[in-house]
């Protein structure tokens, strides 16, 4: 077998198998082809822990859990357990409480596949799931293949030491040579954070870049770091509206035109089916972050808060920084977002759906370059005026008028068009 080719699905199930047999790592690597270290790293890289306990037990990783003979410490009005070691709850409230650990998780093959003590243990268990850990590979290999990676705060700094001296005429490989220490980036990546135009310099104001043919490349999309949808993915959302079940929910996107150039905000309010839409010159977080702050202090705090409980978008880079627009410049908390699943926009199919509204006017492909803002809100005063079956054929203008008043309307710029004057076709903006 070829050396550093990527581990199948099959040979994981092959090492999930094994290791409920209680193969050793070396065993396995021989039945595979492979080094018994890849193996180990293999494993301890998608393990997959989980509180369980055991048949008629539930889970306590207390060291007192045999002795123990406390009763009702977790004051739980429905707890039945006369005792606190059958009690998952009471380990969180005791003041006695210490962990055990298992050995066996400290050690090759650090994982419960095959434990023969498993079905009476009551501990935190490791697992090795193959399907669990293909899944998790793919996404590891699709994120590190889908481009490049950096914060907002990164851009800017990047941005206040590069852009001047492009616009003085320097090349970009005598600013990364002479500033070496500073800028910390090859010339590549700064040419590629030009490409997405997220300096203020572009492309124009290279003297030697604007005289070459463009190079044939894959379309490589912006990326950023991940740890930004720590605490906000969709599994959190679903958590927070089993907590907060009558929260109203507004779903936020992006509708391009033609690569680099002017793009659509998109915020969808879904019980009204009312939607707001702006335009952009380029499709930076900043742009996204401008437009909330504009809200926020037109509409007000107390209102803002009220419209925009909690927001659901998908992973765009556009989307990069959102405590930003979380909390204000005072720390205050205004909304809370939330991200779907990569490669799940039906997670947010109410905004999906109304887009194919605004592509009847504006088709898929064709540039906004030539559009205003008093265009595309022409453009939403249409589809917001247009009847809606779910709504009892009443349009999405009225059903938001009656849930919060014609004053937050008028701020939005929005007003109602006749039934017989309603344009969705691309005569309207012409």
């Amino acid at each position: 077998m070829p050396k550093y080719k990527h581990l199948s699905l099959d040979e994981r199930i092959t090492i999930e198998k094994m290791l409920k047999s209680s193969y050793s790592f070396k065993a396995i690597g021989r039945e595979l082809g492979r080094d018994c270290t890849s193996i180990s790293k293999e494993v301890r890289n998608h393990i997959i822990f989980r509180k369980t306990g055991s048949y008629g037990r539930s889970f306590n990783n207390c060291i007192h859990r045999f002795t123990c003979d406390k009763s009702y410490i977790c004051d739980f009005p429905k707890c039945h357990n006369r005792y606190c070691r059958f009690c998952e709850r009471c380990t969180k409230e005791c003041n006695d409480f210490q962990e055990e650990i298992c050995n066996r998780l400290s050690k090759p093959p650090y994982i419960c596949n095959g434990c023969d003590k498993l079905r009476n243990c009551t501990l935190q268990k490791s697992f090795y799931y193959a399907a669990d850990a293909h899944k998790e590979y793919e996404m590891v290999r699709s994120e590190a293949r889908s481009g490049i990676s950096a914060d907002e705060n990164e851009i800017a700094r990047l941005d206040s030491i590069i852009s001047p001296l492009i616009l003085k005429g320097q090349s970009i490989n005598h600013i990364c040579s002479s500033k070496r220490d500073i800028i910390m980036h090859s010339d590549k990546t700064i040419y590629n954070y030009l490409d997405y135009n997220l300096f203020s310099a572009r492309n124009i104001d290279l003297v030697r870049k604007v005289k070459y043919r463009p190079r044939k490349k894959s379309t490589t999309r912006f990326k950023v770091d991940k740890s930004c949808r720590i605490g906000r993915t969709y599994e959190d959302f679903l958590l927070f509206m089993k907590e907060h079940p009558d929260t109203p929910i507004v779903q936020m996107d992006s509708v391009e035109g033609t690569k680099g150039g002017k793009v659509l905000l998109t915020i969808h309010f879904t019980d009204p089916l009312f939607m707001l839409a702006f335009l952009r010159v380029s499709n930076t977080s900043q742009s996204v972050i401008d437009i909330f702050e504009r809200l926020y202090w037109e509409l007000r705090p107390d209102v803002f808060t009220k419209l925009f409980p909690v927001i659901l978008t998908d992973n765009g880079s556009e989307f990069s920084n959102p405590a930003a627009i979380e909390f204000d410049k005072e720390g205050n908390r205004r909304t809370h977002i939330f991200y779907c699943d990569p490669s799940a926009p039906y997670q947010k199919g109410a905004i999906e759906s109304n887009h194919a509204l605004i592509r009847r006017i504006i088709p898929k492909g064709k540039s906004m370059n030539q559009y205003t803002q008093e265009d595309i809100n022409l453009m939403m005063n249409h589809i917001n005026s247009y009847g809606r079956k779910k709504l009892n054929n009443r349009s999405p203008h009225q059903a938001f008028n009656f849930l919060h008043g014609a004053e937050i309307l008028r701020k939005f710029g929005s007003y109602l068009i006749p039934n017989d004057d309603i344009i969705l076709l691309p005569e309207l903006l012409k």
